[in-house]
């Protein structure tokens, strides 16, 4: 097959095809359109490539672990020819005084122009003196560099909002992102222990491509991965309406796949792409549900790590969908008495699925509003 110059023929033999179907592909992780992709390629080959400073603070490499992990692009050819990576103190081959003048010198160069990437949790009390960074707390490396950033990303649900530092007693005052740089700085917050990398990979790529941040939630994280409960996609729902569920590991419902609520899933009070996007690009739902343990929650703060992990989940209306479709109907076809007496029986079967769902669910729903109520008196007290 015929390669053309540049790019395509540094991108380890990948064809032009070949890099059009991934940018294709990360155009439709964000829910955009076939054009999108040819957007994305002619950006993404641009002779200037966008410079990018990852700083890490209080984090365990989780996200750069992830990414490590990518498929569509890998992470060598991000970093060697989509991205110019400036600094990023895990993947850098300089280390000690000259990886930190490499950083200086790419703030400086590149002032207005950079993406700043940050991972891991900021810790603030004492001084920030429980991570140090070349002889100084990284709240100050964090905010020297976001002042001169173009775009910002917190990677991980550490840097998005506080993550397992910030859990507990929180002895280190570990913080997100957003609370250590000043009131209204634009950040974009992909969180997840750790994030999908195509999530990151498609965020930079928009970027890349339009000059522009994606559309956000009110909690900053793109839309197109945040925008929808787990608990709607996953794969276990139907036995959630039916009100079949797990109740120990190990048990006939946990090795047939019923739904994992039971076990402390926060499926249903965790907005994220998990159970569509999965991880590792193996398929076979290899995401946390999928291979049996109930989601923990990690993308959401006050849920993820602060939860007890049986704790069970907020659900705002149990109710299952009680009204089908009927598959043989055509459109504009009339009800006849029979379709009536059918829907009729269907509803009442549907009727003693969901007593059964409810009767599970009572109980914890009974708890919250026992407890919403004493704090309503706690603060009338006040």
């Amino acid at each position: 097959m015929q390669r053309s110059d540049g790019l395509f023929s540094a991108l380890a033999d990948v064809s032009r095809r070949d890099f059009m179907k991934l940018c294709t592909a990360l155009a439709a992780t964000m829910g955009l359109s076939s054009k999108a992709g040819a957007e994305m390629t002619a950006a993404l080959t641009a002779p200037a490539r966008p410079p990018v400073v990852w700083i890490g603070a209080q984090e365990c490499t989780g996200c750069t672990e992830s990414l490590l992990r990518a498929t569509h692009p890998t992470v060598e050819n991000l970093v060697l020819d989509l991205i110019s990576l400036e600094y990023h103190e895990v993947l850098s081959a300089a280390f000690g005084e000259q990886a930190e003048e490499n950083k200086h010198n790419a703030l400086h160069k590149y002032k207005g122009k950079y993406v700043l990437v940050v991972d891991g949790s900021i810790p603030v009390k004492d001084g920030g003196v429980y991570c140090m960074v070349a002889g100084k707390p990284i709240v100050e490396h964090i905010r020297e560099a976001a002042k001169g950033a173009a775009a910002i990303i917190a990677i991980g649900s550490c840097a998005a909002w506080g993550g397992v530092p910030s859990s507990g007693g929180n002895p280190t005052g570990a913080s997100s992102l957003t609370e250590v740089l000043p009131k209204g700085t634009p950040i974009i917050n992909i969180p997840g222990c750790p994030p999908n990398p195509h999530n990151f990979l498609a965020t930079v790529a928009y970027i890349i491509t339009y000059k522009k941040l994606p559309a956000m939630d009110h909690l900053n994280r793109p839309l197109f991965a945040y925008d929808r409960l787990i608990h709607e996609n996953c794969y276990r729902r139907p036995h959630f309406d039916a009100g079949r569920f797990a109740k120990e590991y190990g048990d006939y419902g946990h090795r047939h796949g019923w739904c994992l609520y039971h076990l402390g899933c926060k499926g249903p009070e965790t907005y994220g792409n998990c159970s569509t996007l999965e991880f590792c690009d193996v398929g076979g739902n290899n995401w946390p549900v999928g291979i049996g343990h109930p989601c923990y929650g990690c993308n959401e703060k006050g849920i993820g790590f602060t939860k007890g992990i049986f704790q069970l989940a907020s659900i705002e209306n149990p109710t299952p969908r009680v009204e089908k479709p009927d598959v043989n109907n055509t459109e504009g076809q009339g009800a006849t008495m029979t379709a009536i007496g059918l829907l009729g029986g269907a509803a009442a079967i549907l009727a003693g699925v969901t007593v059964v769902t409810l009767r599970e669910l009572s109980i914890q729903h009974k708890a919250r509003a026992e407890a919403k109520a004493a704090e309503k008196e706690q603060h009338a007290g006040k």
